[in-house]
């Protein structure tokens, strides 16, 4: 259906208020395609010459404050990870139920990790739950080259199956690899903004960073209410997206439609979350999306997602503020903000819509 198709169907905006307090609203359920979210080359982060990375970080600056995404490409991630993760997370959500089970997130109810059965939410309030099952596993500095080994030392408490043999070294693996990334790409967030490129270094010494394998199956054409998983932001600073050719994805314009984000062959999409909009006094926008799967085959993604060092304070970019522009948030820790919406997002029915 063309924007136009779209924007005569509409009826009066339907608003959804989220479980970060954010009320929005959109014209139409229905998705439209269209080229809002840019492609942006990121391979000038890896070169010696300032102006290249300044360059790569302009794009960013421009595409993270008209919408909040973007695809990332030549981003030196080498496919055989992801090919490999996705992999061991078919060989994962082929196990038996009570298999799964014995990872279950519920076994760590302050915790956000292991294993989230089919259905266990409902973010939108809709008449179908998310149509998902996912696995989440979170960082251990023994996997991180960076760490001391103090650091290493550290507990961590993630879960992992016991049957699915090298399932745990692979999934680490991938997260290692978009850890370097992540922290480089860091870097570029800060030129973005205007600021030193190491502005925000002390930030991620030992980020919060989680990851998850995501399962969307085979959802009935018919059914027009039901969402893989329903409209949401993320919370930390931002994500990458590793997702499979099956598309699904999308992701709200400003001008209140749903856009699909389609799968670009070895790209990782990236979007800001929560987190960044909050320091960056909203000059970063953290957009809504959503996940439907009429794609007719299972579908499979793994979100990577990446936030700053519990205890630093969530104060506010010097550029992003003035005198006629203040901040617009309560100053916390980032570990007291994390805490609050990872709470709010283990709850069964977090959200209301209408």
């Amino acid at each position: 259906m063309s924007a136009t198709e779209v924007m005569e169907a509409a009826q009066e905006p339907l608003t959804l208020t989220m479980n970060n307090g954010q009320t929005i609203s959109f014209k139409s359920n229905i998705s439209i395609e269209a080229d809002e979210i840019p492609i942006i080359d990121i391979s000038g982060i890896y070169s010696e010459n300032f102006e290249d990375r300044k360059a790569v970080a302009e794009k960013i600056r421009e595409a993270c404050h008209r919408i909040g995404f973007f695809y990332a490409i030549n981003h030196g991630v080498d496919p055989s990870l992801t090919e490999g993760v996705f992999e061991q997370a078919k060989r994962f959500f082929n196990l038996p139920e009570e298999k799964k089970m014995e990872v279950c997130t519920d076994l760590q109810p302050e915790e956000y990790f292991g294993y989230f059965p089919m259905s266990l939410y409902n973010r939108n309030n809709k008449k179908y739950s998310d149509l998902m099952e996912a696995f989440n596993w979170g960082y251990d500095a023994k996997y991180d080259p960076m760490a001391t080994d103090k650091d290493k030392d550290i507990p961590h408490k993630n879960l992992w199956p016991t049957d699915v043999p090298g399932f745990k070294e692979t999934l680490h693996a991938h997260h290692t690899t978009l850890l370097g990334l992540a922290r480089r790409l860091m870097r570029t967030f800060a030129l973005a903004l205007h600021m030193p490129e190491d502005f925000f270094d002390d930030f991620v010494v030992h980020p919060e960073a989680a990851q998850r394998i995501v399962h969307y199956p085979i959802q009935e054409q018919s059914v027009d209410d039901q969402h893989g998983i329903g409209a949401h932001t993320d919370f930390e600073c931002f994500t990458f997206v590793s997702q499979d050719q099956q598309g699904g994805l999308e992701v709200l314009s400003k001008s209140g439609y749903w856009v699909k984000a389609k799968p670009i062959p070895n790209s990782l999409v990236v979007n800001i979350g929560d987190c960044f909009m909050r320091q960056t006094n909203d000059f970063f926008v953290s957009t809504v999306h959503r996940v439907i799967n009429k794609s007719g085959a299972e579908r499979y993604s793994c979100p990577f997602f990446f936030g700053f060092d519990r205890a630093k304070l969530l104060e506010p970019v010097a550029s992003c503020v003035s005198e006629d522009n203040p901040f617009k948030y309560p100053i916390m820790t980032s570990g007291e903000y994390y805490l609050w919406r990872a709470a709010k997002a283990k709850e069964k029915e977090p959200e209301e819509a209408k």
